[in-house]
Order: structure tokens, then sequence, then C-alpha cells
């Protein structure tokens, strides 16, 4: 997709970044074995399953936020494992397998990322409807769309890069 700032509205300008983060993702995720998706190589790391889960149930929200609810995806999980604060523990039955995380996460990701160039403008100046800090620190829906497609995924995936070279597995190809 090419778009121009003069041009492009507010959802074509995030998307990019998002498309960018999910090839990212991909290239991180596709050497792992899925025996090791929950292997913690060091104490207090997050391993994949985390990470990837984590993300995954965010794309629903967005989502919702941008009033494109009719997209949501299918969740066979829960958010009590992922959620923020949720401890990341050794596989212990509690993770579902790294195919249903992933193709999770890319599903969704891939919803909103169809829906951004779609959204009107003023959808991205609407208050953001979630409470407390995340509200205070990302009070449109447009900051908050902006940072859950882009920040938020770069830092659980910057995340999942150390896992991979704690890991012994080295850097994403």
């Amino acid at each position: 997709m090419t778009t121009t700032a003069t041009t492009a509205g507010t959802g074509a300008l995030i998307a990019p970044s998002l498309a960018l983060t999910l090839r990212y993702a991909e290239d991180l995720v596709k050497s792992i074995p899925a025996d090791r998706f929950c292997e913690m190589p060091t104490k207090d790391m997050n391993h994949p399953a985390f990470c990837m889960g984590h993300l995954a149930i965010y794309s629903n929200r967005v989502l919702e936020m941008l009033g494109r609810a009719d997209l949501k995806i299918s969740m066979p999980f829960g958010d009590e494992h992922f959620k923020n604060g949720a401890p990341c523990v050794a596989q212990d039955g509690r993770y579902p397998s790294k195919d249903v995380i992933c193709e999770t996460f890319f599903n969704g990701w891939r919803a909103v990322l169809a829906a951004l160039p779609t959204v009107d403008d003023a959808v991205f100046t609407r208050e953001n409807p979630a409470e407390g800090r995340f509200k205070e620190m990302f009070p449109t829906v447009g900051s908050a769309v902006n940072f859950l497609c882009g920040g938020h995924h770069m830092m659980h995936l910057g995340q999942l890069s150390t896992w991979r070279r704690a890991a012994g597995l080295g850097s994403a190809q």
C-alpha cells in the first residue's frame, strides 16, 4: 500500500507500522520449535507464548475502538493468562499451542491492518474508552490505536528477540 501524508487518512498512516510489526513477528516465531514456545531460559523472562498471546488479546479491542467490532475474530483462549500483570510461567498446561497462539495473533492483527485505512478520521479523535492509566497516557482512540499497533508490539517483540538469544536461537532470519 502506497500512501502520502497529504492524502492518507490516519488509519492509512498507522497501517505501515503495523504491517512492519507483523512481518517482524513472523520472522521471530517461524524458527522457534513448538515444544520450546513456553521455555524460560532465565528467571522472569517472558517466553514466546506469553509475548504472542499477550499481543493477540488486543486485536479485538482495537477493532472495537475503531468501530469495527464486526471484524473481531473468535478467540480460542481468554486473556486470563495473557493480560497486563499476568505472570509468565513455564508451561503448566495453561498456555495454548504455538500454532493456536500464532494463528490467533496473525488473524486478529491482519483484520486490524485491513480495517485501518477504511476508518474515518473522526473515529481517531474520539475519547479513548479505556479507564485509568491507559486512558491518561492515550486520551484519544487514535493515540491508543497508534500505540497498540506500533510501540506495544515492538516492546513485546523486543522481548521475544531477547528470548531467542537467551534460548540459543540467535537473531531472527
